[in-house]
């Protein structure tokens, strides 16, 4: 299937409403994470939603499409697809994120600046219909590569448009540098309410 009609994004609209109710529901980070999460493990788990246009690989790093951003940039749900071997450089988020891996096996690692140095203090390999989440307040310092065979997806959901926020990615040395990631050419599939 993987086409954009109105019955392919039925789950993906439908986890959308799901995060815009958590979010107005609860003030609190914690809890707008704790509701999210399962809604995101459901999403994962229903077949053909996500189009081929939102799965494509880049062959010089990773994609990262949008799928829907909230008009007032309070929320952006992301496909990013990766190549067998692609990573991201360590990187902070700045807001609160969800990731559920979709397709494939994502490693995590973990970072703490420990006496002038990034050091990885815990390694996730994330499976299919896994969810963990990252923010400010738990932790959000990681990087994150594709560990399969084959192409790797998963779905990302941030308390903010991702693709404008200024976040930082960091030197070996902990030095961190400024960056707006952006979002690759692609429509948005749940036109913002």
């Amino acid at each position: 299937m993987n086409s954009t009609t109105n019955d392919s994004v039925e789950p993906l609209r439908a986890f959308v409403a799901q995060c815009h109710q958590a979010m107005a529901e609860h003030a609190d980070e914690a809890a707008q994470l704790a509701a999210i999460k399962p809604a995101l493990k459901t999403l994962l788990a229903q077949p053909d939603w996500l189009p081929a246009s939102h799965m494509k690989p880049r062959d010089d790093r990773y994609a990262q499409y949008p799928l829907y951003v909230a008009a007032d940039n309070s929320l952006s749900v992301v496909s990013f697809v990766w190549k067998s071997g692609q990573w991201t450089p360590i990187h902070d988020h700045t807001v609160w994120g969800i990731i559920g891996v979709y397709k494939g096996v994502e490693r995590t690692e973990v970072y703490e600046e420990r006496d002038g140095a990034m050091v990885c203090t815990r390694t996730i390999d994330g499976q299919p219909g896994e969810v963990g989440a990252v923010s400010p307040s738990i932790g959000d310092v990681h990087k994150v590569g594709n560990v399969s065979d084959d192409t790797a997806i998963s779905i990302h959901v941030y308390g903010g448009n991702i693709g404008l926020i200024e976040r930082h990615v960091f030197e070996q040395d902990g030095t961190p540098k400024s960056f707006v990631s952006g979002y690759e050419p692609a429509p948005v599939l749940v036109p913002a309410a």
